[in-house]
C-alpha cells in the first residue's frame, strides 16, 4: 500500500512540473490568416484586427507593397516608399524587429501619412513590420519564428565571440535575446543588412518599445528629443542594428522607444516626433 501510494505521489509530482515547464514555454506556433502566409494585398486586413491605434482606412492609405522577401514562415514583408521630387536623403524608417511592441509598426504606419503630407527633401523608405512571424503568434513574441533575436543577429566586429558570451553571461541565456547560431542566420536580418549594401541609406529609423527613450549612434550629432523622448544614449549591443549600422557602417541610426508596446502615443504626439525628425535631418542632415 505505501509503494502504491508513494507512487501514486511521485507521478502527480512528475505531472506538476511538467505541466509548469510547459506553461513557461514561449508561444511559438505562428497564427496566420485563414488563406496562409499574409501578404501586402492581406497586410492590413491581419494586422488591424492585432495592431493598436491603426483603422482600415489608415493602413490601406499607406498602400504598401510587397517584397521579393518572406519570413522564416513564409510571410511577405512589406515597404512604401514616399519620394520627395528633389529628394537629398535616403531614410530607411523600420518597425516591429522584436514582434511584442505592437506599437511600433502602428507608429511606422502613421509617419507613411505625415510623409505623405509634408514637404520634404527626402526619399523614405519605410518597413512597418519587420518581423511578422514574431507578431502574428497567438502571443507575440520579441523573436522570430526560430527564437532568434533579429536586433542581435547583424555581423557587428567580433560577433562570434561577443555575442555568444554577451547572450550567456549578461542575459544569463535568455531566450527572448538568443542572438542565433550565426550573424544573418534569419531571412528577415539578412534581408536588412543587404537592403543598406543597396539602397545605401543616408539615416536609420529604428522603432521600438517600451523604454521611453530616443537612442543614437553613429556620426554627427544626434536630436536631442522626438516629441517627448529624450535623447539617453544607452550603449551598444553585440549584433544589434544601432551597433552595426551606426559604429561599424557610420550611417547615423535613430533608435525610438516608445514608453509602451501596446498602445501608441497620442495623434498629436505622433505628428510632433515626426516634426521633430524633419527639423534634425533639416538641420543636422542637409535636408533642406
Amino acid at each position: 500500500m505505501k509503494r502504491t501510494v508513494w507512487w501514486r505521489v511521485a507521478g502527480a509530482v512528475l505531472a506538476c512540473l511538467a505541466a509548469n515547464v510547459q506553461a513557461h514555454k514561449p508561444d511559438v506556433t505562428p497564427a496566420r490568416a485563414a488563406s496562409g502566409p499574409i501578404s501586402a494585398a492581406s497586410f492590413c486586413e491581419v494586422m488591424t484586427r492585432r495592431l493598436p491605434n491603426v483603422s482600415r482606412a489608415v493602413c490601406a492609405r499607406a498602400q504598401l507593397q510587397g517584397m521579393p522577401v518572406r519570413s522564416v514562415t513564409g510571410n511577405q514583408l512589406v515597404e512604401r516608399d514616399v519620394i520627395s521630387p528633389h529628394a537629398r536623403l535616403r531614410v530607411l524608417v523600420v518597425g516591429g524587429i522584436h514582434g511584442d511592441e505592437l506599437s511600433s509598426t502602428a507608429l511606422v504606419l502613421h509617419w507613411i501619412g505625415a510623409a505623405m503630407e509634408t514637404p520634404s527633401n527626402i526619399h523614405w523608405r519605410f518597413v512597418p513590420l519587420m518581423n511578422p512571424d514574431g507578431m502574428l503568434q497567438g502571443r507575440p513574441s520579441r523573436t522570430n519564428a526560430r527564437g532568434v533575436d533579429l536586433n542581435r543577429n547583424f555581423p557587428t566586429p567580433n560577433w562570434d565571440k561577443e555575442a555568444p558570451v554577451y547572450w550567456k553571461e549578461r542575459t544569463r541565456s535568455d531566450p527572448r535575446r538568443f542572438p542565433g547560431a550565426k550573424p544573418l542566420s534569419e531571412p528577415e536580418s539578412k534581408w536588412l543588412h543587404d537592403e543598406m549594401e543597396r539602397w545605401k541609406p543616408d539615416l536609420i529609423v529604428s522603432v521600438h518599445a517600451p523604454y521611453g527613450v530616443l537612442d543614437f549612434d553613429g556620426p554627427t550629432v544626434p536630436p536631442k528629443r522626438l516629441g517627448r523622448l529624450y535623447l539617453d544614449q544607452v550603449g551598444i549591443f553585440p549584433g544589434s542594428l544601432g551597433n552595426y549600422g551606426g559604429v561599424y557602417k557610420k550611417v547615423p541610426v535613430v533608435t525610438i522607444e516608445l514608453p509602451n508596446a501596446l498602445r501608441t502615443p497620442q495623434d498629436a504626439e505622433i505628428r510632433q516626433m515626426w516634426l521633430d525628425l524633419l527639423r534634425w535631418t533639416a538641420d543636422r542632415l542637409g535636408a533642406d
